[in-house]
Formats: C-alpha cells, sequence, structure tokens
C-alpha cells in the first residue's frame, strides 16, 4: 500500500475529553478526502505523574465512524518511544491527543512528481505565528 505524506499531530487539552466540534472537524476532513487517519491515542498524566495511553478504539462513547478503515490493517504505528516524549512535555494531571495521520490531498502531487522524476528537497511546516510576524514587519 502506498501512502501519500504522512504527519504525527499532538495537541493538548485542558480537560480529559475531546469536544464534539472537534470531532465533527476531524470527521469533516476524512469525509473531504483531506486527510486519512492512520492511529489517534490519548495520553493522560496523572497528578502523581503517571502516564496512561489509550487508544482510540478503546474509548467509549467516541465515533469510530471517523476513522478509515486502513486503520485495522496499519494503526499501532505511533511508537511507545513518541509517547514517552510528549509525555515528558506534558504537566501533571494533563492530557494530549496524539494522531497519525495521511495527507491524501497531496498524493496525486506527489505522484505526478514522481513520474518527473521529482525528488523532494524540504518540507517544513511554519507555524502560523511566524507567518503572522513576517507579515506584520512588512506594513
Amino acid at each position: 500500500m502506498s501512502l501519500g505524506p504522512v504527519e504525527m499531530l499532538c495537541i493538548k487539552f485542558p480537560n480529559s475529553f475531546i469536544k464534539d466540534e472537534i470531532a465533527s472537524a476531524l470527521k469533516a476532513l476524512v469525509e473531504n478526502k483531506t486527510i486519512r487517519i492512520i492511529d489517534i491515542l490519548f495520553v493522560r498524566k496523572s497528578e502523581s505523574g503517571e502516564v496512561t495511553m489509550t487508544e482510540i478504539d478503546e474509548m467509549e462513547d467516541v465515533d469510530h465512524s471517523i476513522l478509515d478503515p486502513i486503520i485495522a490493517d496499519i494503526s499501532g504505528l505511533i511508537a511507545e518511544e513518541d509517547v514517552q516524549t510528549i509525555a515528558q512535555s506534558l504537566d501533571n494531571n494533563s492530557f494530549a491527543a496524539l494522531m497519525l495521520f495521511e495527507n491524501i490531498w497531496a498524493t496525486t502531487f506527489r505522484d505526478a512528481v514522481l513520474k518527473a522524476d521529482g525528488q523532494l528537497l524540504l518540507s517544513e511546516r511554519i507555524p502560523s505565528s511566524v507567518i503572522e510576524e513576517v507579515m506584520a514587519a512588512q506594513v
């Protein structure tokens, strides 16, 4: 199976639950074929600093329809080392969601580049705060 560009995203939340509007936005991205979810898991760090990890399929009250069928074939790609790295950056009594996803929108472009013998030299995500700062400096 050939995948397009894959990214890992981690978001820290102030509560130990995901609001419905986040699940709805994520579902829309999947339905619009913008992304394909490969894996999602949740990391909690207790008051005492104990770390627990929960896979999305172990969560109750979660709309599992947002998961693409591919998840059954290649889930588990988020490594224990990734979880530990994230856990170290969390404060005690906090919660984070970790998601591995494929950028489906980029697959056709990638295929065209490969057919033309093109090679990727740089792919870097620039934070919006950096762009906003540069734009403000131009005024």
